[in-house]
């Protein structure tokens, strides 16, 4: 099968730039893919295959990540609410009516506030490896990381941010503790280091553990709202994530109408390219 053209750029939306990556033609209905926190989040066979299948895909990088806008990852001026206001503003940059949304990690939960407040550029929705709650202290009913695993992450030296082997080695090593491919996150990581416009360590290590998030205000709550989206939804996630367990994806599933659970028995914290035709047939048929 020959890879859908694609191209890369930056865009203006919601007063800042965003760095994206479109695969398709034009024409095509738009599947807009928040980062999380970049856009290498969603791995290129898989935009490939949607993109085959008759989408335009465009993955993006969420602020003070990739090639959009950075000042300062360690004191972000924005809220969650930006966030979403920025996927919405990007459909209508792109050209397009509504989109289908989706978003892995800390993006899920951006792309599930993105649908509540601005519901009309929305058309479908696909939750990959994401929570109801913001990031901090869980609800009773949902599952918090594995314990065990988190402390032998958090056990881990931190590498020198200037260094792309070390950063590479670095992720591959909690790769294997998350239930992810450690060759695919070593590629993957050098790969966000080489789209690091900045030498700021700083700014290596936001880009590659996504710590901005975690300094964001993300109030007020959005899980009480869940049974308002009546879109299409799809909620992917892994049943070996220790991070995010499964029981959250369970929970979204429950609480968002029309949604449908899938879970991937081979899959840990991240989209792994062994799950392509899988996800990729469950987006299709939204």
């Amino acid at each position: 099968m020959t890879s859908p053209v694609r191209y890369g750029t930056t865009v203006r939306a919601n007063g800042v730039d965003i760095g994206i990556e479109s695969f398709g033609r034009e024409d095509d209905p738009l599947v807009l893919l928040v980062g999380g926190t970049t856009m290498l989040s969603w791995p290129d066979g898989l935009c490939e295959r949607v993109a085959a299948g008759g989408r335009r895909v465009v993955r993006y990088d969420l602020r003070d990540s990739g090639a959009s806008t950075t000042l300062d990852p360690e004191n972000p001026s924005y809220d969650l609410r930006d966030l979403a206001a920025d996927a919405a503003a990007l459909v209508g940059v792109l050209g397009a009516e509504t989109a289908h949304l989706g978003g892995v990690g800390v993006g899920g939960m951006v792309a599930q506030v993105a649908a509540l407040d601005h519901s009309d550029a929305f058309c479908a929705l696909t939750l990959v490896g994401t929570r109801p709650v913001a990031p901090g202290p869980v609800d009773e009913d949902l599952p918090d990381h594995d314990p065990a695993v988190m402390g032998a992450l958090f056990s881990h030296p931190m590498p020198d941010w200037s260094d792309r082997a070390a950063v590479a080695a670095f992720a591959a090593a909690g790769a294997e503790l998350l239930g992810d491919d450690p060759e695919q996150a070593r590629a993957s990581a050098a790969r966000i280091w080489d789209r690091t416009p900045s030498r700021d360590p700083a700014v290596h290590q936001a880009n590659q553990l996504g710590m901005v998030f975690s300094r964001i205000d993300c109030a007020p709550r959005w899980r009480e709202r869940l049974g308002e989206l009546d879109v299409p939804t799809l909620v992917v996630h892994g049943r070996a994530d220790p991070f995010f367990p499964v029981g959250n994806g369970e929970v979204l599933a429950a609480e968002i109408r029309a949604a449908r659970l899938l879970v991937l028995d081979d899959m840990g914290t991240a989209l792994p390219d062994t799950a392509t035709d899988r996800v990729a047939a469950a987006v299709l048929a939204l």
